[in-house]
């Protein structure tokens, strides 16, 4: 993880402290980009004083690496308890729609992240390499026994991670886009639904898998 400790251990940042400045730094990021924001917008919308900021996020440098690793964290934890025991439809089925969910109801965490790699992941290169690689390997091996006892096709298993990452976050970085062409007013729940049945069908048979609530 990129080191974000506070100066002073002895005086830890809260948890809702914490979660109101990476809130306010990632509305900020995902409008301006990093060049373009700035640190008195973040303490503006977070309500406190910018030398709390400071305080607990020394450089914007910092705090963008925060922003952007707590997003990825918040997009795993679906996915997070992985048991070979369970039926991998319900887990594939339940990771799909928790995605899904969090490109509605947060997509400028998913805007953020996007115009993190279209730059090269100049912020992001070390830990994709590290943690987030360990994750993925970790997921993949679960995935590769389900396969191999026979509970699943057998596919490409980090691609297919790579296919619902793709298309659950294209309705947050694309929902202008898809708003537009399936003449929706707003990505509301219903719409949400419809995606998220769709998307559970067509990657759960994709992978032989039974949808819950479906015949073959």
């Amino acid at each position: 993880m990129v080191n974000t400790n506070t100066k002073d251990i002895s005086n830890p940042i809260s948890a809702e402290a914490k979660d109101k400045i990476l809130s306010a730094a990632k509305a900020e990021f995902a409008q301006f980009g990093f060049e373009g924001a700035r640190m008195q917008r973040v303490a503006d919308r977070a309500a406190l004083p910018k030398p709390n900021i400071h305080y607990h996020y020394q450089t914007k440098q910092r705090l963008y690496q925060a922003v952007l690793e707590n997003t990825i964290e918040s997009w795993n934890l679906a996915f997070e308890e992985l048991d070979s025991e369970v039926e991998p439809a319900v887990v594939l089925e339940t990771f799909i729609r928790e995605k899904l969910r969090q490109a509605q109801k947060d997509p400028a965490a998913s805007r953020l992240f996007a115009n993190e790699m279209i730059q090269g992941a100049p912020n992001l290169g070390p830990y994709l390499h590290t943690e987030m690689h360990a994750w993925l390997q970790a997921r993949t091996e679960i995935l590769r026994r389900w396969m191999e006892d026979g509970k699943m096709l057998t596919v490409d298993p980090e691609r297919l991670i790579f296919l619902i990452w793709a298309a659950t976050q294209h309705y947050a970085d694309f929902q202008v886009q898809v708003l537009a062409l399936l003449n929706r007013a707003q990505f509301n729940d219903q719409v949400a639904e419809e995606t998220a049945n769709f998307l559970v069908s067509f990657i759960l048979r994709g992978c032989g898998l039974t949808p819950e609530g479906e015949t073959r």
